[in-house]
């Protein structure tokens, strides 16, 4: 019964999402276009910050997020996102050209460019609420099991609608005795449809491992992009694909968050004082019914910086003028002054006297 009372504002036909089992209201859909996650790992406990954006036309969501260990959840500090989003922006780096191009001048007019958990303890009931919270907008609850069977009978028992593709998607996880962190969320103005980026999520865990969770999202009905920031001691990267596009870095280097200018210290309530290495990750999922795991992230080779260089091209030009133009008027500058000079000679060429006849004696 008190199970029942609190989950029961959770129940929802399942869907899916990037980060798990989204579960909207009745007849209603929502998608998750987005998820942005921070990762941060000392080798012993891991925090996920879990940022989604979101659209559809339900008035109300939940989703489930599986997790190795038990789970404190709190919320998210969305700065934290800013920060990190200025350290990792890409390097700018023009590059000229000379020639124009179709929008430059004179065709454009423009000259310019543009496995693990700890086993519970004994007697424990196969299903269990390990704790509830309200944080802003969400309504948390956190549940363990340790039989499948009865994980999915609690689910239907207190409404959850659960295809059985889904059931089937949670097995590994109940066999690793992980833990579920089911979150419901309503849009702060009640009638209004959930849409855009929704407030970010802290879960904390302890972890001997780098693992973010993935499995679930096999079940989203399309494609899904992930972006990550990993910080942990050494640059970090995914042991796989996981059934997605190759995982690619686009920033590498490490940071100290002490030294993050017009920030707003959420970097360094999360961390702490000590320098960090960053990773960010982004990885497409074209087709999700491929995803067969949860990511594992590992140390790379070497602590090897790298930043993402983003090229504008630009027309060459001198003092605002295209240097091509002015090429061209140095040419027809020196091919003038080249005709100049020969017509100069010539008229000052002097004229010669007609050269002397000598006229032989007469024979005599």
């Amino acid at each position: 019964m008190l199970v029942s009372l609190q989950l029961g504002s959770l129940i929802s036909p399942a869907y899916a999402c990037g980060c798990g089992a989204m579960v909207p209201s009745k007849e209603s859909q929502v998608a998750v276009d987005r998820e942005t996650s921070v990762v941060d790992w000392d080798g012993r406990t891991e925090q996920i910050v879990m940022r989604l954006t979101v659209r559809g036309d339900a008035p109300e969501a939940a989703w489930i997020m599986p997790v190795p260990h038990r789970a404190s959840v709190e919320l998210g500090d969305p700065g934290l996102f800013s920060e990190l989003s200025v350290l990792t922006m890409p390097e700018l780096v023009t590059r000229h050209y000379f020639w124009p191009r179709s929008h430059d001048w004179p065709f454009a007019g423009s000259s310019s460019v543009g496995d693990g958990a700890g086993a519970p303890s004994a007697g424990a009931p196969a299903v269990e609420v390990v704790g509830r919270e309200r944080l802003g907008p969400f309504d948390v609850a956190r549940l363990a099991a340790t039989d499948p069977d009865a994980l999915q009978k609690w689910l239907e028992d207190n409404g959850f609608d659960l295809p059985d593709r889904l059931a089937t998607a949670l097995k590994p996880y109940v066999d690793q005795k992980w833990e579920y962190v089911a979150i419901r969320l309503a849009p702060r103005d009640s009638g209004s449809p959930l849409g855009g980026t929704l407030d970010p999520l802290r879960l904390r865990f302890a972890s001997d491992r780098l693992v973010y969770p993935m499995r679930l999202s096999k079940l989203a009905s399309t494609p899904q992009q992930l972006g990550l920031y990993v910080l942990a001691e050494h640059r970090m990267e995914p042991s796989g694909p996981i059934g997605g596009d190759a995982p690619e870095v686009t920033y590498a280097g490490e940071i100290d968050p002490r030294s993050v200018a017009d920030g707003t210290g959420a970097l360094r309530r999360l961390t702490g004082e000590k320098p960090v290495f960053l990773t960010a990750i982004e990885q497409s999922f074209p087709h999700p019914e491929r995803i067969d795991g949860d990511h594992q992230l590992r140390a790379a080779e070497a602590d090897t910086p790298y930043r993402t260089k983003e090229y504008r091209d630009r027309l060459l030009t001198v003092a605002g003028i295209p240097a091509w133009v002015l090429s061209l008027l140095g040419a027809v500058l020196v091919a003038v002054t080249a005709v100049l000079l020969v017509l100069r000679s010539r008229r000052r060429r002097p004229v010669l006297p007609p050269a002397s006849v000598t006229v032989p004696p007469p024979l005599r």
